[in-house]
């Protein structure tokens, strides 16, 4: 009997969520769903037709809401609600019938058409935010044209024994249906850290490696996989060897999270006894458990144009009012910092039908937006100021390029507590205000900066595109997004040296944070607050209390003098060896 040969194999990803997973691989295959094109003579039969698909359609994604709503809470629910919102739009719902009823397309090939359109149109642009929003329109016009053509969709909450998911990308509906207790992880061809699958796949806190391009081709059902989501890779029928290297790499990932664990109540402060403050960056009240749960001395960002989208108008005073009350008694007294709306660039709201930007992310954004668009602005300030006196509020200007912007800002703060208070409306007495300092000239200035405002919080997602011109979603010119540059970290030590000079505090709300290599560096040039996602705080915790300012201050110097991001790099792993 001639038995197969077989390999091992290691593929490289994305690591999209941390945590290693070892057991039989499961393709999830999608059926083919062909499409032909016919003519139709009965065009009332057809409509009827796509209408009941669409209703049945409605029905499955209600009841995948409700059970992600149970399992994975109302943000991750949300995504579903865009969906049912998709399969109500007139304007693609209306397309679809009209190619029926005039062109007299069938159904099938109707949906295909118009979706086509609709999908090519939203990926064309340059912005991420859209680009998932025409991953929604063909998950959703998948499940129509399933109905359609009688054709059932595999249910992933039917697993029944431990396997990591293979497939070519997941879609949210995928991905909600998963049931943890069975699917120990998930690998895919497509996608990346900031797809709906891997934000699901973090809350659900099992590992993911994504954007491979090849484990469909690679894995077949029944494979033993393991999957490493804390270094993207995935390696397919390993040797008993490499099995027993990584259970106890696992072991050795979940004794760190325990110990990490013991330092939710712990102060974030150096060896050498100086205290920083680790906050987190959140985007909704319901992300106040993750921070709670991680130890997060306070929100260094509370990014409020989440309450603006999904929605097919804008939010009222009430519902922000009660956002934001919610947010800083849920902290019970620790700082929170709240930015002000900042739609634009990658963030859009189509219900106000802004004009399209050749450079979106150089445009119409933020507090650019606000200062002309005043009545919307002012709701927001009244909400914010209504709420400071539920707890430790701070307000931050988004996008502030020049003095005149922050001070207009800032003018039209003052009006409206005046306001508020021949109301009779009670306002906190002392309200800091601040700044996210996203452009490179608004860092060049900050000495000037530093004498009007309370406090900076360095946007680095931002300013490391601005000043290095190299837009971080294109992948050609990736290689720019350089966070340890010594041109960064000198504009970042400007500002905190500008702030500190002033008696005001810096802290940094970019990604960069809470970046383990990057940690050193800010700490030896003096920032004072650390604002990142929930899930890094404890590890950044950790490593703050093994590290000395004071010996951090000398390789921050070091560092600044030297002339390659690699040189940098090579520094820290040399110096906190």
């Amino acid at each position: 009997m001639i038995t197969k040969e077989v390999l091992t194999k290691e593929i490289s990803g994305i690591a999209a969520s941390s945590g290693i997973a070892i057991a039989k691989a499961f393709r999830l295959e999608n059926p083919e769903l062909k499409v032909e094109k016919n003519a139709v003579t009965n065009v009332d039969h057809e409509v009827k037709r796509f209408e009941q698909a669409l209703e049945s359609s409605k029905g499955e994604l209600v009841k995948i809401k409700e059970h992600t709503l149970k399992t994975l809470g109302d943000d991750k629910a949300e995504i579903f609600e865009a969906h049912l919102l998709v399969l109500n739009d007139p304007e693609l719902i209306n397309q679809i019938n009209d190619k029926i009823q005039t062109e007299l397309f069938n159904a099938e090939f109707a949906l295909q058409e118009v979706v086509n359109m609709f999908v090519s149109m939203f990926e064309a642009l340059d912005n991420e935010y859209m680009k998932e929003r025409a991953a929604d329109i063909r998950d959703v016009a998948k499940r129509i044209l399933s109905h359609l053509l009688g054709v059932t969709i595999p249910n992933p909450s039917l697993i029944s024994e431990e396997v990591i998911i293979i497939a070519e990308d997941l879609t949210p509906s995928d991905t909600a249906q998963l049931n943890r207790q069975f699917v120990k992880g998930f690998t895919t061809n497509i996608g990346g850290r900031t797809s709906h699958s891997a934000i699901m796949a973090r809350s659900m806190e099992i590992p993911a490696v994504v954007g491979t391009k090849t484990v469909m081709d690679d894995i077949e059902n029944g494979d033993v996989v393991i999957l490493d989501g804390l270094d993207g890779k995935v390696i397919v029928n390993p040797a008993e060897e490499e099995i027993k290297k990584y259970n106890v790499k696992k072991a050795a990932y979940e004794a760190q999270k325990a110990e990490w664990a013991k330092l939710i109540n712990e102060q974030t402060t150096t060896k050498d006894g100086e205290h920083v403050e680790l906050v987190a960056n959140i985007g909704k009240p319901e992300d106040l458990k993750g921070v709670l749960e991680n130890g997060g001395e306070g929100v260094g960002l509370y990014r409020t144009e989440f309450l603006y989208m999904g929605r097919t108008q804008l939010p009222t005073e009430e519902e922000q009012f009660a956002a934001f009350k919610t947010v800083l008694v849920g902290m019970d007294g620790k700082p929170v910092v709240i930015r002000t709306l900042d739609i634009g660039g990658d963030k859009e709201l189509p219900y106000l039908e802004l004009p399209k930007e050749m450079n979106p992310f150089l445009g119409f954004r933020a507090i650019r937006l606000c200062l002309e668009m005043q009545d919307m602005f002012r709701t927001q300030l009244r909400a914010l100021l209504r709420a400071s006196v539920y707890g430790n509020i701070k307000i931050m200007f988004p996008m502030i390029a020049t003095l005149d912007e922050f001070r207009s800002a800032k003018a039209l703060l003052e009006e409206e507590k005046q306001k508020l208070l021949s109301e009779g409306q009670q306002v906190a007495e002392k309200i800091e205000l601040g700044i996210m300092v996203e452009i490179p000239s608004t860092a060049v200035l900050a000495d000037q900066f530093a004498k009007e405002v309370d406090f900076f919080s360095i946007g680095t997602n931002d300013l490391i595109q601005y000043t290095m011109a190299a837009d971080r979603m294109n992948q050609r010119v990736s290689y720019l997004y350089q966070p340890y540059s010594p041109s960064i970290l000198r504009l970042v030590k400007m500002v905190i040296d500008a702030a500190h000079a002033e008696g005001k505090w810096a802290g940094m709300c970019g990604e960069m944070a809470g970046d383990e290599t990057a940690i050193p560096l800010l700490l030896g040039l003096g920032l004072d607050e650390f604002s990142m996602s929930s899930t890094s705080i404890l590890k950044a915790r950790s490593q703050i209390l093994r590290l000395s300012k004071t010996e951090m201050k000398d390789l921050a110097e070091k560092a600044l003098q030297m002339k390659t991001t690699n040189e940098v790099i090579e520094a820290v792993k040399e110096f906190i060896k």
